[in-house]
């Protein structure tokens, strides 16, 4: 499933591997958004505990994948 993730704060893209592979770019409001594929719950809460880790301020998780 597709995932959008919004943090606070900028992530440089050397961390998108370590993010479950995830697309970042980086808003105007210093916020960065990770877009990618997660292959399941597992997955998606492995990315959460990561962003937890670096110290970021989540500001929303959404599925793009609305057929489920």
């Amino acid at each position: 499933m597709m995932y959008e993730i919004r943090v606070e704060g900028l992530i440089d893209d050397r961390w998108s591997e370590w993010l479950g592979g995830m697309a970042l770019t980086h808003e105007d409001n210093r916020e960065t958004v990770l877009l990618g594929e997660l292959r399941d719950q597992t997955a998606l809460q492995g990315v959460l505990e990561r962003i937890r880790d670096l110290g970021l301020e989540l500001i929303s998780v959404r599925r793009l994948d609305g057929n489920r």
